[in-house]
């Protein structure tokens, strides 16, 4: 497959994205999936069995590009890499985010699994901060200042001025003991 080209799975797990995001969990149909997705029902059926089968798949991919986005940041700093990536999200990961997290509000199609790939994000990062930030206070301030701005990005909310920013992650970083 050519790098440019999306697989019907991903083509599947991108629609239903959109669907959460734009409809919320209540727009999700199979066959709207389907239709957006552009393949059959019985296409889709093919690749997951169940509406449920599709939130474990999305979840899944998410944590799939979390993991990959830990080992990035063991090797380039864990705490400018969190503040970094907290501030300016993919849209393709705060896309997927804001999608499950929609899904995990009240909605009983997730299953334990695809809540635990959710959860992951968040626990994995503050597993890794407290790994790589020898204060557990420094580690949890780290942590609760990623999650405001990338919750503020996710939302739509102003984010501070770049200045701002710069110096929170010189501070935290500091603070860290990360050069």
């Amino acid at each position: 497959m050519a790098k440019d080209e999306v697989s019907t799975r991903d083509r599947i797990l991108n629609a239903l994205q959109r669907i959460l995001v734009e409809e919320g969990s209540s727009g999700v149909t199979l066959e709207k999936v389907a239709a957006e997705a552009g393949v059959s029902k019985g296409g889709l059926l093919y690749h997951f069995k169940s509406k449920s089968d599709l939130y474990d798949g999305l979840a899944a991919r998410f944590r799939a590009r979390e993991e990959v986005n830990f080992l990035e940041a063991r090797s380039q700093g864990v705490v400018e890499t969190y503040l970094r990536d907290s501030t300016s999200p993919s849209k393709e990961s705060a896309a997927s985010l804001w999608a499950l997290l929609s899904a995990l509000r009240g909605n009983d199609e997730l299953s334990a699994a695809a809540r635990n790939d959710v959860l992951f994000t968040f626990d994995g990062w503050a597993k890794l901060l407290h790994e790589n930030i020898e204060d557990p206070v420094t580690a949890e301030i780290v942590r609760l200042v990623g999650d405001g701005l990338f919750l503020s990005a996710l939302a739509g909310v102003p984010l501070p001025s770049q200045e701002v920013v710069e110096g929170l992650v010189r501070r935290l970083k500091a603070d860290a003991g990360e050069s």
